[in-house]
């Protein structure tokens, strides 16, 4: 396979295709914003207007897209990859949606002779870049094995995980998690803090304790630095994606909506431009009074 597609060049889709560039494939791009893929244009990819335009010109698609319209759209839509009249027939789409977009899009795009992959990834857009994402991947098994080159390019550490959808489902299930971890820290270092007990000296006792992980020092670095990365987190979308199949599967998850309630409380308050940590502190500063909202 020497010619694959990329629709989706913002900040997780760039990184991921360039480093299939840097992998050695030749690489065909789109994005409704042409000014996203002018990095990757530079670096040897070339831009095609359409998605139908991509899957004529690769021999397989791939997608980092923001919301279930837009993967609707991309496979569906005008100019979508139904349309094509050639070249890819497989699709592998790693946008953070809900399943039930994935099977529906998958159900209509199969009667054209597509095979549509369910992925996603787990980390910032600096591990986007560096090549050390996490993929999760479901659906077809044999072709999850064929293309472990493709995926190698862009992760370090790949998963097949079931049947197509499961993938969105671990995403979900990821930021849920981050969600209540993130709040949950916050909200003990606001009361040690209270008590008198510093962020800094917290971080000490729990890397020496059981509960030490690599995902617990990375927010408790940040919060003991109070250096929050400004960026659009998109935990607060995936969580409420999960919620949203929670109440449609009937099953209670009564911490994981106050974990949106509190992300909604600072949305609100105009303290959201950050990453999940930064935004999780500043909520607690609110409504503990050591910040007020805008």
């Amino acid at each position: 396979m020497n010619t694959l597609g990329f629709i989706g060049t913002g900040g997780m889709g760039s990184g991921m295709a360039g480093n299939l560039l840097k992998a050695g494939y030749k690489l065909v791009v789109n994005d409704l914003r042409r000014e996203q893929a002018r990095g990757l244009e530079s670096q040897g990819a070339v831009f095609k207007e359409t998605p139908k335009a991509v899957a004529e010109s690769c021999e397989m698609v791939l997608s980092m897209l923001p919301y279930n319209q837009a993967v609707h759209a991309v496979g569906l839509g005008q100019g979508g990859l139904h349309e094509a009249t050639g070249g890819a027939k497989l699709w592998v789409d790693f946008s953070s949606i809900d399943k039930k977009t994935i099977v529906g899009v998958n159900a209509e795009l199969s009667k054209k002779g597509w095979t549509v992959l369910d992925g996603s990834a787990g980390g910032v857009e600096e591990a986007a870049a560096a090549g050390t994402l996490s993929l999760w991947i479901s659906g077809s098994k044999q072709l999850f094995d064929q293309h472990q080159p493709v995926f190698k390019a862009m992760g370090s550490k790949i998963l097949h995980v079931g049947e197509l959808g499961n993938a969105k489902l671990v995403k979900n299930a990821m930021a849920m998690f981050a969600a209540v971890q993130h709040l949950s820290l916050a909200e003990i270092c606001s009361w040690l803090k209270k008590g008198g007990l510093t962020e800094e000296t917290f971080r000490t006792i729990l890397k020496s304790s059981q509960q030490d992980s690599v995902a617990i020092d990375r927010i408790m670095e940040i919060v003991v630095s109070r250096k929050y990365k400004p960026r659009k987190s998109w935990m607060p979308k995936d969580v409420g994606f999960g919620l949203d199949m929670a109440r449609e599967m009937e099953v209670p998850m009564p911490f994981v909506a106050l974990a949106y309630q509190m992300f909604s409380i600072a949305q609100a308050a105009g303290m959201d431009g950050y990453e999940a940590t930064g935004i999780a502190c500043n909520v607690y500063d609110l409504i503990t009074g050591q910040k007020k909202g805008v």
